[in-house]
């Protein structure tokens, strides 16, 4: 946060509140590791895990489905480093950076549309973690899993999952509301440790299985799949974190140069999520081995790996993991964007509370029972619809005003971001168009309608189709109608001089 604005400078209290505005240098103190931990923290997780474990659930081969979620996520780690800069550079979160592109009020369409993407987001994260706390409980009190129905039917979920459920609700609540630096610390001091979980589950699985060669040994009816690495499976890899490629200035902004959030990032992300997804796959591969089946699940796995010691070292291991993910990535970025819809009433806390409470109204645990049907329709579904937007500001923040930003103009109407009643329709153009393409896929993936061949093929790439369509779209739309848009002065801000630019 900062300080209210000089006397000489009129924000308008519809777009600024100390939460959106630009981070001052004296908060400026997250280094390369912080970053990186921060990355770490988000990767380890059970999504993570079931990116790669779901392909090989379905027939992949364990190197087919390591290959594209080491692939995306070097692909996707582009866009995540370039929204960073001006971040960093300005001081300023994903919702204030979208106005440069959008308008200041036609950035409430990305902000929205990113924040509801996150609260579907916390509410699985939450509900995977809530079950790992209930299976923790089950072993050491059994009668958890028996307790009286108090829910009705159609929620359909037991007395001691919700109470479960909701304890894990209440614990991300109570983290966020403390602030960003309870978010720094607890990344920091997390990731080793759930590394350390990770590694200890494939000693497990290579010891029952008999070495490293039966474990990672491809079962009959396993297929290569190598022509899919290059189409769902490296979308919905790179659509993983597409999320977060909109909203890294979140966090870039506290970062204390250039340096350390491009070196945290590519030290944090794509080794991090290659070795978690190794784990994950391999492991899948051996209860093949093991069991004659193979789980993709690892709160099922572990529920049958062995002793109440074991179970239960695992299940806390599960839920630090995804308490560590579920805030950062899934609380943080929602938690800003219903704060832009009316900065002078919603504050970042009241942004969180928001998020929190769709995470449970939209009843999660209905939304996770199916892996496939959350890589190839939510992953690459959101992916359609998130591509565009990281195209747009891209294109416009790095080709169309070459980083240079009017700080100021940013928090006020009227000025250079004002466009068309605060409504920049250049961009709102290209983000439909972008979508449009992949729309018939997406209801073709949801069973709604029979496509041809091709509109699968393009919703394959949706990620890639919206990004580079909508991108062309409005820079050849700006380059017509506004010509020569107004240009700040990179690192001008006074809350941007401690950044390298």
């Amino acid at each position: 946060m900062t300080d209210a604005p000089t006397a000489d400078v009129a924000y308008d209290p519809r777009l600024w509140n100390p939460d959106l505005a630009p981070t001052p240098p004296a908060r400026r103190t997250w280094t390369w590791w912080h970053i990186a931990s921060l990355w770490i923290g988000m990767a380890i997780c059970i999504p993570t895990y079931t990116l790669a474990s779901g392909l090989v659930a379905q027939g992949w081969t364990w190197q087919a489905a390591v290959g594209a979620v080491v692939l995306g996520n070097l692909v996707v780690l582009v866009p995540i480093a370039l929204n960073s800069h001006a971040g960093t550079l300005y001081g300023i979160p994903f919702p204030v950076l979208a106005r440069a592109s959008f308008g200041v009020q036609g950035a409430h369409v990305p902000a929205v549309l990113r924040a509801l993407v996150a609260c579907g987001w916390f509410g699985i994260q939450t509900w995977i973690g809530g079950f790992a706390i209930f299976k923790l409980l089950e072993v050491m009190w059994p009668r958890i899993a028996s307790l009286p129905q108090v829910l009705p039917a159609v929620v359909g979920l037991g007395t001691g999952e919700f109470l479960c459920f909701m304890a894990f609700w209440a614990l991300n609540v109570w983290i966020v509301l403390r602030g960003m630096d309870s978010i720094k610390f607890l990344e920091s001091w997390g990731s080793p440790f759930l590394l350390a979980v990770g590694v200890a589950l494939f000693i497990w699985a290579f010891s029952r299985a008999g070495g490293l060669a039966p474990m990672l040994e491809n079962p009959g009816g396993t297929t290569a799949r190598l022509g899919s690495v290059f189409g769902a499976g490296l979308t919905s890899a790179v659509a993983f974190w597409g999320t977060m490629a909109l909203s890294i200035p979140d966090f870039s902004r506290y970062a204390r140069s250039q340096r350390d959030q491009v070196v945290g990032q590519a030290v944090g992300l794509p080794g991090t999520m290659a070795v978690f997804a190794f784990i994950g796959a391999a492991v899948t591969s051996a209860t093949a081995v093991i069991f004659g089946t193979r789980i993709a699940d690892p709160v099922a796995l572990l529920a049958r790996v062995g002793g109440p010691l074991l179970i239960v070292i695992s299940m806390l291991g599960l839920t630090v993991a995804t308490l560590t993910t579920n805030i950062a990535a899934n609380v943080v970025a929602p938690a800003n964007g219903f704060s832009n819809l009316a900065p002078s009433r919603i504050s970042f806390r009241a942004g969180a509370m928001i998020t929190a409470v769709i995470g449970i109204v939209m009843l999660p645990w209905r939304l996770y029972n199916d892996a496939a049907a959350y890589i190839f329709t939510w992953l690459i579904g959101y992916g359609a619809l998130l591509g565009p937007v990281a195209g747009i500001m891209i294109a416009d923040y790095f080709v169309l005003r070459r980083q240079a930003l009017a700080l100021d103009d940013l928090f006020r109407r009227g000025g250079a971001y004002e466009y068309r009643r605060g409504v920049n329709w250049v961009a709102m153009a290209a983000l439909a168009l972008g979508v449009l393409p992949n729309f018939p896929g997406f209801l073709a993936a949801l069973g709604a309608v029979e496509v041809s061949g091709l509109w699968r093929s393009i919703y394959q790439w949706a990620w890639f189709v919206g990004f580079l369509l909508a991108a062309t779209l409005y820079l050849v739309g700006m380059r017509i109608l506004h010509p020569a848009p107004a240009l700040g002065r990179a690192g001008g801000a006074p809350a941007a001089e401690s950044a390298d630019p």
